[in-house]
């Protein structure tokens, strides 16, 4: 079975809209076992799109569209597919009452244009899953030469267009392509090594597993978020599926080490604060360069947020004045971010304190102390650390870049002290 993806909208074109929705429905299609070598970029013009879907119908056997389901005059996705299987659009009664259940339930009346939305191509279903205004549709196609191919229609609104993927597009691929193997990832998370090292780290595993064939390894590279490494397996039943995707977990632990810091969709922040939770402790923030990002990313955690007492956002020299107890140029910036961790520690009454500072203004800059050179300085009872960095990037690089190298810091004490 092969699909391609086109995403339908000028503003893609444009670069109004970055398109994440075609990368991550490749991704779901990877872990389901459904081949995809094309993915599309149209704009809201008809003959371009129909152009479009009928070379997807030549080259694939599905077809899924993300985007022009909506009410306005440039949503034509629907009147264009239909036009591709020859059949009418009819009113889907039931869909017509969803919607205008929908805005009843907003306190507003249904302006007449989303009953578009309720039009469906004769033969077509229409989705179970409608979290939006627009149906997702599966239209049937029949090629000259016999094949039954199929044609998905989504809305492009990401959280949409996701629950109907995993609800509805998938499963019916996998029916179609006769799959009925099991397959299943695991994403472990690492920082500290590059995509390079980590490769040369892991070189006698991947000729391992590539001789094996199951299950597989490969990395991705996340940016701030550091690289992931996912392990993808297959097998008959569920639980076969999980015994290899851990015991592939423990090995690779077992190579990375500390590199590793979480899985799947846990990141630095939860699990520092986990960490923490988990001690009965307390984190306390002041920050300068990266005003309130780094208290943002605490506060917004997946979990362990009870570990956060706050945070403070230090910016104008009065402020640092008073945290610092005088002239903030007077202080070396190692010396100065570990005096604002322990302040962090007083005034947010806080077990542990963390700071960074740095050149952020070019014009500050030394040859000692280059633009993106920052401060990371972790104060507790027992313990305290200051370690100087080199952070690539402009400012907004060096601001996140500077919060996770930060997070990190504290990670690997708590991990090691704790081990």
């Amino acid at each position: 079975m092969n699909c391609e993806v086109i995403a339908v909208g000028t503003e893609l074109l444009l670069g109004q809209i970055v398109d994440t929705n075609s990368s991550w429905v490749g991704e779901q299609l990877a872990l389901a076992g459904i081949d995809s070598h094309y993915q599309t970029k149209v704009g809201d013009n008809w003959t371009r799109i129909e152009e479009a879907v009928r070379l997807g119908l030549e080259r694939s056997d599905a077809v899924i569209m993300c985007g022009g389901l909506g009410p306005t005059q440039d949503d034509i996705t629907r009147e264009v597919i239909a036009s591709v299987v020859e059949a009418n659009l009819v009113l889907d009664e039931g869909i017509a009452d969803r919607i205008r259940e929908m805005f009843k339930a907003r306190g507003r009346e249904m302006p007449e244009n989303n009953l578009r939305q309720a039009m469906v191509p004769e033969g077509a279903r229409t989705m179970a899953q409608q979290p939006g205004t627009a149906p997702g549709l599966v239209v049937p196609v029949e090629a000259a030469n016999g094949d039954q191919k199929v044609i998905y229609a989504v809305p492009g609104v990401p959280y949409e267009m996701k629950e109907m993927v995993l609800g509805t597009v998938l499963p019916d691929l996998q029916a179609r392509s006769g799959i009925t193997a099991v397959i299943e990832s695991r994403v472990l998370r690492t920082w500290g090594q590059s995509e390079s090292g980590l490769a040369e780290i892991l070189s006698q595993r991947i000729s391992d597993l590539e001789a094996a064939g199951n299950p597989t390894l490969a990395f991705l590279a996340s940016g701030v978020e550091g690289i992931k490494v996912r392990i993808t397996a297959k097998a008959a039943t569920s639980s076969e599926v999980d015994r290899i995707l851990q015991e592939e977990e423990l090995l690779l632990r077992e190579l990375l080490g500390d590199l590793v810091f979480a899985v799947d969709e846990d990141n630095m922040e939860s699990t520092v604060l986990t960490l923490l939770a988990e001690r009965g402790l307390t984190l306390g923030v002041v920050e300068t360069t990266t005003a309130g990002y780094l208290a943002h990313r605490l506060a917004t955690a997946r979990s362990g947020t009870e570990a956060f007492s706050g945070g403070v956002a230090a910016r104008g020299a009065g402020i640092l004045s008073y945290l610092l107890k005088g002239d903030p140029g007077a202080w070396q910036p190692d010396e100065a971010a570990m005096q604002l961790a322990r302040v962090a520690r007083g005034i947010l009454v806080s077990d542990v304190g963390i700071a960074t500072t740095s050149i952020e203004d070019p014009a500050r800059a030394t040859e000692s102390h280059p633009f993106g050179t920052a401060w990371l300085a972790v104060s507790m009872e027992g313990f305290e650390t200051v370690e100087q960095v080199s952070l690539p990037g402009d400012l907004e690089r060096i601001r996140q870049f500077s919060v996770i190298s930060l997070l990190n810091l504290l990670r690997l004490h708590l991990e090691r002290s704790r081990a």
